[in-house]
């Protein structure tokens, strides 16, 4: 039987790090990386024959969970016809149609195949739309490894960024402007210093890149305003948020209608899909509408905008925004009551499906620089006891964890006194 060890191995000689994507490899939690073999419902089955509960769901985009048998039988459908055509077609006109309908600030859409074109692409409107060339993003959120948002704050003056990746030169990191989140006074600086530069401030509206951090609804009210004050134009980052905590996402909970917003995940039902969206006047500065140019030839796969659309339909038909607020609701109950008497506290954060567990603070946790020392060496030690009893977490602690229509109360009754479990092994002595 080929084990994980073989696999990785021969994985090492042929990928960088053995993996298509850095967090697969382990290093945050330590040991050998999994591998999946296939997927079902709320579970992942391993090449050596065990299956573990799965709360990544591929990092978000499984509403219905693994291998749905409803949209199977749709991407069935859809490889008879053909799997790319490099031409129009109605299977992303009527995606896009029924995401126009359900969000108001969404007027047109443009598909891709990441989350991380689909910024790339917005940024590059908004540049075109104002004339300016700076963009403002905040520590603690991530928005795809497009060059100029692979920047972290440097040391100086408020707003200074350097590189966080080699191979980003320092002309590109210089026009990206970082700020911490949940921090009025700062975004003060910024805009006092650099508020007629600014193309565009991206946010993700609720971060869930780096641990779940929810924001307070004032401070991305008072970012939407400084953007209006300023000229400058507001992204919002919804490609893990967007249909997952609700129809209209983040903005629509909070009421903060942006210029434009990016997608991903959820969207395309697992498979390859991204968008972004946003007023009319903006979205038809893309070619060929307009001279921002953006192309793909991948760009609104059929199978995606099928295996999306059915998804989606389908989640709403069942009610499963509310569904999976309350079953995430009971779970993280279920777990912070199972954690009472630990040595080491823990906290649950939660906001409706999406759920993260961390060391104990006193006050909600808005930003990276307040999250526990210790937590990660604390998660290493959780993860390998929550995988030695069936339940697979994201492999790193800044992950957060997914459910699915597909997590039924059995399964989270399983999952949970699992995770019990297992933070009573990691506590320490």
């Amino acid at each position: 039987m080929i084990d994980h060890a073989e696999l990785y191995a021969r994985a090492l000689l042929v990928a960088p790090g053995g993996v298509q994507s850095p967090v697969r490899a382990f290093h945050s939690v330590g040991g050998l990386p999994i591998f999946m073999e296939r997927g079902s419902g709320a579970a992942l089955t391993d090449v050596m024959g065990r299956t573990y509960i799965d709360f990544c769901q591929s990092f978000g985009p499984l509403l219905l969970g693994h291998c749905d048998p409803d949209i199977r039988a749709v991407v069935a459908e859809a490889l008879d016809d053909g799997w790319t055509y490099g031409c129009c077609e109605p299977y992303s006109l009527a995606l896009a149609e029924w995401i126009t309908s359900q969000v108001p600030w969404a007027e047109q859409i443009r598909f891709v195949s990441s989350g991380t074109e689909a910024v790339m692409s917005a940024l590059r409107v908004a540049r075109a739309a104002t004339g300016r060339t700076k963009v403002l993003k905040f520590d603690g959120c991530y928005h795809g490894h497009a060059d100029a948002m692979l920047v972290r704050a440097g040391s100086g003056l408020a707003g200074q960024a350097v590189a966080s990746s080699d191979g980003v030169s320092p002309a590109v990191a210089a026009e990206t402007l970082v700020a911490a989140l949940d921090d009025d006074r700062e975004l003060d600086r910024i805009f006092d210093a650099h508020g007629t530069e600014i193309a565009a401030a991206i946010v993700e509206p609720l971060p869930a890149n780096y641990g779940l951090l929810p924001q307070r609804t004032e401070w991305l009210t008072g970012l939407a305003d400084r953007c209006r004050r300023s000229g400058a134009l507001l992204i919002f980052d919804e490609v893990i948020s967007g249909f997952r905590v609700g129809k209209t996402g983040m903005a629509g909970r909070l009421g903060i209608r942006p210029d434009l917003v990016t997608f991903g995940k959820v969207i395309g039902g697992g498979f390859p899909v991204g968008a972004y969206a946003g007023r009319k006047v903006l979205m038809e500065r893309v070619a060929p509408a307009g001279k921002v140019y953006q192309a793909g030839t991948l760009s609104a796969n059929p199978i995606g905008m099928r295996a999306g659309l059915a998804s989606l339909r389908k989640f709403e038909r069942m009610g499963g925004w509310d569904d999976l607020d309350a079953r995430g609701a009971a779970f993280c109950a279920q777990l912070a009551d199972g954690f009472q008497g630990l040595r080491q506290p823990l906290d649950v954060v939660r906001d409706g499906s999406i759920f993260w567990i961390h060391l104990h603070t006193d006050t909600p946790i808005r930003r990276p620089d307040c999250i526990p020392k210790g937590h990660a060496e604390w998660f290493a030690a959780f993860f390998h006891a929550a995988i030695a009893r069936g339940v697979y977490l994201p492999p790193s602690p800044y992950e957060v964890g997914f459910l699915s229509l597909a997590h039924d109360a059995e399964t989270l009754a399983t999952a949970a006194w699992a995770l019990i479990a297992a933070a009573r092994e990691a506590d320490p002595a």
